[in-house]
């Protein structure tokens, strides 16, 4: 685990440490209701609704395009995304992941952190051609959409998807994620018009839009990972690092498939 960075970092981790807290940073970049941005640092609240405050209410509007928050429990599919990637580490680690044991895995990056995702450009394009990762637009700056005028939702959208073209040799479309999964019909439909007619949610999480213990995730992780789950990870924080082999083993025990996000809902892709 990589020494953290900043003192808010250096206070959080060993107040974790000390305490054995199951959450301890607050201010991150995430989809979840204790979220933030890097860049500024500042708390955000989540989705509304739901006793899990990293799993959004499933009654958000749908709009006119189709809101993807969880796939058919009857089998034995689910789909594991990777949000925002700002550590160059964690990433890696996801890489290397995918890499090592053919698992298929959703990434949803920010061109942002271009910095994190283009080291492993030549590693992860054969996967996509494979049918192995899928890359779907989480917009570029991951800000709030719903004060954005239309011109700059489309910016977001479309400044995004330029530079998974430019570094992976993919498109996005037709799926994206909004940042803090907050998102309205207005918005849907901007997005829709752009071609991105699948708005992708989740019913999962292992809670790491922000510092967490291994013990922590891992509970989430026994949590979710059921038939027919959409659960939402991060590439920011180191303790999944150290988790990949366990989170393996309990896909396998379970006789769980993890698919993308298109393998999982054929129909939409197209």
């Amino acid at each position: 685990m990589r020494e953290p960075r900043s003192p808010v970092e250096r206070r959080a981790f060993f107040g974790l440490l000390a305490l054995g807290a199951a959450s301890v940073l607050t201010a991150c970049s995430g989809d979840t209701a204790v979220t933030g941005t890097p860049t500024t640092g500042s708390a955000q609240p989540g989705p509304p609704g739901g006793t899990d405050p990293d799993v959004p209410s499933e009654t958000a509007p749908a709009g006119p395009t189709k809101v993807l928050s969880k796939g058919p429990a009857t089998g034995n599919k689910i789909v594991l995304t990777v949000d925002d990637g700002y550590s160059n580490e964690v990433v890696a680690g996801y890489v290397a992941f995918a890499q090592r044991t053919g698992i298929h895995l959703t990434f949803s990056p920010n061109g942002l952190y271009a910095h994190a995702w283009a080291p492993h450009a030549a590693t992860v394009k054969p996967l996509i051609e494979a049918g192995q990762i899928q890359i779907i637009n989480h917009t570029f700056s991951h800000h709030d959409l719903r004060p954005m005028t239309d011109a700059q939702i489309r910016a977001e959208l479309n400044r995004n998807d330029d530079w998974v073209n430019a570094t992976f040799g993919t498109r996005t479309t037709p799926y994206y994620r909004p940042p803090f999964g907050f998102h309205n019909t207005h918005i849907d439909g901007v997005a829709g018009e752009l071609g991105y007619r699948n708005t992708v949610m989740w019913n999962g999480s292992y809670g790491d839009s922000k510092l967490l213990t291994p013990d922590y995730l891992m509970s989430q992780a026994r949590k979710y990972l059921r038939p027919g789950a959409i659960v939402l990870g991060h590439a920011n924080h180191p303790t999944i690092l150290g988790l990949f082999d366990q989170i393996a083993d309990l896909i396998k025990q379970r006789g769980l498939t993890p698919v993308t996000l298109k393998e999982m809902f054929p129909d939409t892709a197209r």
